[in-house]
């Protein structure tokens, strides 16, 4: 995997190993044949398997791949049961996708994201980060032969100019997105077989920042993402996980009324001024990553504005782990009392 934070222009990414994803290319590369139509017969099963579990525990209206027939909406966290828990609002919290830390500043976190390679963190609330709507380094043949992946006017697939090794995916057609949720349906309920208590989904924006062209040049259909957005928030949902929307300001309101992501992890809101947008939308509900290369203001002002997260923090852009050359933690005063779970 790659450490994904918003990079400005010159930044080197990190590569990390792939994780659970690896862990599903090796299952599904098993008996590759026919320049990878196997591998997505193989994914096809699995989306299959994955639209039972969805259509059996909480959608209607539509399939797992296309939730948004008429008359649907996104399923409510853990209808017919307890549902997932809500992510904390106050206590201890670290972005940690650049490597685990059990303590950071002598402290163990309440509230900690991870990777979805990297184990939960015992006794706090753990998020799981999942790529949702690009694939991982490493994953060529996972997706050969699928139509699943973007594609130029020259048939060549569409990489983003900021993670060259990722390329985005299309959920333009219910079969499309059913490839796509066989890959990605997999790592989510991964996630809560390891005790990870919810999900984060990145890249929601493609269809932003990879639009069709006035030219008629391919580009990602928003409805389509959403559509798939909504697939994860069934999936989830479903697994017993909470899911928490992955930046896109634009889609606040939205992804919390119509998608229905239970929360939302945002980096650079003050930075970009975006947080009162995350607020309106989620409330209290909102992890907020501010990085110490790109702030603009003192990060006490940041703490000193009112539509600040309750769980706002400081980090380094690499989110190396604690303890390591280059780290940066610092978070803003949480409401006091115990950590909410």
């Amino acid at each position: 995997m790659i450490v994904r934070a918003r990079r400005p222009p010159g930044k080197t990414a990190t590569a990390r190993p792939c994780g659970r994803l690896c862990t599903v290319r090796k299952r599904l590369t098993a008996h590759r044949a026919d320049g990878g139509r196997a591998v997505i017969a193989a994914a096809a099963a699995t989306a299959a398997t994955v639209a039972v579990l969805v259509l059996g525990g909480c959608v209607t209206g539509g399939t797992a791949a296309d939730p948004g027939g008429a008359g649907s909406s996104a399923a409510a966290p853990g209808a017919g049961t307890s549902g997932p828990a809500a992510v904390p609002t106050s206590g201890r919290f670290d972005y940690q996708l650049g490597g685990p830390s059990d303590l950071v500043d002598g402290a163990r976190p309440d509230v900690v994201v991870r990777d979805a390679d990297a184990a939960p963190l015992e006794g706090a609330y753990s998020v799981c980060y999942v790529n949702g709507f690009q694939t991982q380094p490493g994953q060529e043949d996972v997706w050969a032969g699928s139509d699943a992946v973007l594609r130029d006017a020259d048939d060549r697939p569409v990489v983003d100019p900021d993670w060259p090794d990722e390329m985005v995916l299309d959920p333009a057609t219910p079969h499309q997105r059913e490839q796509i949720l066989a890959v990605i349906g997999p790592v989510i309920t991964g996630c809560a077989e390891d005790g990870y208590a919810a999900v984060e989904i990145d890249n929601l924006d493609t269809f932003l920042r990879f639009p069709a062209g006035d030219d008629g040049s391919p580009g990602v259909d928003e409805a389509a993402a959403l559509a798939l957005a909504r697939s994860y928030v069934d999936v989830a949902h479903t697994a017993g996980l909470a899911i928490g929307q992955k930046n896109a300001a634009e889609l606040a309101a939205r992804g919390r009324d119509e998608l229905g992501f239970d929360f939302a992890v945002t980096e650079e809101c003050a930075a970009f001024d975006e947080c009162d947008a995350y607020r309106a939308a989620y409330g209290d509900a909102v992890l907020q990553i501010e990085y110490a290369d790109t702030l603009p203001v003192p990060f006490d002002s940041v703490c000193a504005e009112p539509d600040r997260a309750a769980l706002t923090i400081l980090r380094d852009r690499d989110l190396v782990p604690a303890g390591t050359e280059g780290h940066v933690f610092r978070q803003c005063a949480v409401p006091s009392g115990e950590p909410t779970r």
